[in-house]
């Protein structure tokens, strides 16, 4: 048994001694979004400092508790924050909690972030799907031993493991429909990656924007990559926080990324909550 296989089951062993709920759906809460959890009915939450092995989150908006409980009638498991390497954690460790999901049950994930918007076109406080991202990090959290056992689908689990449809083009036309049906404004775009924690310059955001990229942020990646090594159906959905460097040419702050998070709770929470049925429904 490796050593990251053994710490992952004596996570789920701590959980399972608290909530005998076995998730279908997993939701990582990004920064300004934590508030999303209070949906999850029966709740149980469990602060990440008490789970064996579970990094716990240094920056402001992410809470670090994993709750646990139902979204119509469909068992969850919340994510209230994550970690990003740039507070020094490994990559391992940013992407534990993604292979604990997998391994209590989670078979779809939904990853949300906060992000710079980079195409002109897509205003502050938009909900945008993520239709593929780029990964500038400098690393991949596939490295090291490969460990078929936390396969959760067949074929998954090896080496080398297909990117070519990261995020579920499937989950997206739900994400899509259901947006639509209330009325809230949700379009595409590519996720560049970057280590952090200082924010980009311009010049490195015309650079994004010439390869191709529409938004920019500090994590998700890496738990994509977990999760498809995993066999795990993944949608992302970012909320642009703010204008990219050098589009508006204003200074950027992580409180005007905590403000707009709140600004567009509702919208968010509306549009996850009416997700997670028909997504556990496929």
């Amino acid at each position: 048994m490796s050593d990251l296989f053994s710490k992952a089951q004596a996570a789920v062993g701590a959980i399972r001694e608290r909530t005998q709920i076995a998730p279908r759906v997993g939701i990582i809460l990004g920064s300004g979004l934590g508030g999303f959890a209070a949906q999850v009915e029966g709740a149980v939450a469990i602060a990440y400092a008490e789970i064996p092995h579970f990094p716990q989150s240094t920056v402001v908006g992410h809470s670090g508790k994993l709750v646990m409980g139902t979204i119509g009638g469909v068992p969850v498991a919340v994510m209230q924050g994550r970690v990003h390497a740039y507070e020094g954690y490994a990559m391992e460790q940013v992407t534990f909690p993604t292979r604990v999901l997998g391994l209590l049950g989670v078979r779809t994930l939904i990853v949300t972030n906060a992000a710079g918007g980079i195409r002109a076109d897509i205003a502050q406080g938009s909900l945008v799907a993520i239709s593929d991202h780029i990964n500038l990090t400098g690393t991949n959290a596939a490295l090291g031993p490969n460990e078929p056992r936390f396969a959760c689908a067949p074929e998954a689990g090896q080496r080398f493991f297909d990117m070519s449809a990261a995020y579920s083009p499937a989950l997206r036309r739900m994400a899509h429909a259901e947006a639509e049906r209330q009325g809230i404004p949700l379009s595409e775009g590519v996720y560049v990656a970057v280590l952090g924690p200082s924010y980009e310059t311009p010049a490195e955001i015309r650079a994004f924007r010439t390869l191709g990229a529409d938004l920019v942020g500090m994590s998700t990646v890496h738990e994509v990559i977990v999760a498809r090594h995993m066999g795990i159906e993944v949608l992302g959905i970012s909320l642009v926080t703010n204008a990219a460097a050098g589009v508006l040419n204003e200074p950027i702050h992580h409180e005007e990324v905590m403000e707009i998070g709140r600004r567009v709770e509702r919208q968010f929470t509306g549009l996850l909550t009416a997700l997670v049925p028909q997504i556990a429904a496929i």
